[in-house]
């Protein structure tokens, strides 16, 4: 009885911790945007002086995981624990500005919050400027 009652106790905590794995390592698991940050509007204009200065940002802070192209492909996004996205899909492009600013404000994962690196809002607008560059 002891012997069954340990395999069951060992059993029950492999399943939890293979649950949990699987759950917190989902590329595909919804990164939640409150609606007051969706509907954030961009103050900065998309003109080619925004599209500029973001593509600037992108290529010192982005690049390294996301490609020149944002499509994921670079060598860094290989050792990511998940996927960084190809950021010219309607799922990416379909987001509203306020959206991709919130992500990129706080993160999640292997994406690092740009809050404290580009303390600037106009800077990571100017990202979300850059972004929509990137549309098939």
């Amino acid at each position: 009885m002891k012997k069954t009652v340990f395999l069951f106790i060992v059993a029950s905590i492999i399943l939890t911790a293979s649950f949990t794995m699987k759950t917190e390592g989902d590329p595909q698991k919804p990164w939640v945007v409150s609606d007051a940050a969706k509907n954030k509007k961009n103050p900065i204009s998309s003109n080619a002086t925004s599209i500029a200065a973001g593509k600037t940002l992108w290529n010192t802070h982005c690049k390294s995981c996301h490609g020149s192209k944002g499509l994921g492909d670079e060598s860094k996004s290989a050792q990511l624990k998940t996927e960084p996205g190809d950021f010219s899909k309607a799922i990416v492009q379909d987001q509203t500005d306020g959206a991709l600013f919130f992500k990129i404000s706080e993160g999640r994962k292997d994406m690092p919050s740009f809050k404290k690196k580009l303390p600037d809002e106009e800077d990571r607008w100017q990202l979300v400027n850059f972004m929509r560059t990137m549309k098939k």
